[in-house]
């Protein structure tokens, strides 16, 4: 991810101008890493570390929704509709 796209990310999501860790942001970025990496296996199918590091990520992104989730509800429906999650 190019620095331009992760800032982008970061402003969309941050509470205020100083918020680069919350739980949102974190999770918006984890989804832009794993979008990326989706479209890399599918070209690269046969690139089992990428895959593994794509798992770990979800993983990762998969504990923070949990969290999200029994920290502030009302966030946790707000960050999944913007990015398209939970279909």
């Amino acid at each position: 991810m190019d620095k331009d796209t992760r800032t982008q990310v970061i402003s969309d999501f941050q509470k205020g101008p100083k918020d680069t860790g919350s739980t949102q942001v974190q999770i918006a970025l984890l989804t832009a890493r794993i979008r990326e990496l989706t479209e890399h296996l599918r070209v690269h199918k046969k690139d089992d570390g990428t895959r593994r590091g794509l798992l770990k990520l979800v993983g990762r992104r998969r504990r923070c929704l949990a969290y999200l989730a029994r920290a502030n509800t009302g966030h946790y429906r707000e960050v999944i509709s913007r990015l398209g999650l939970r279909q």
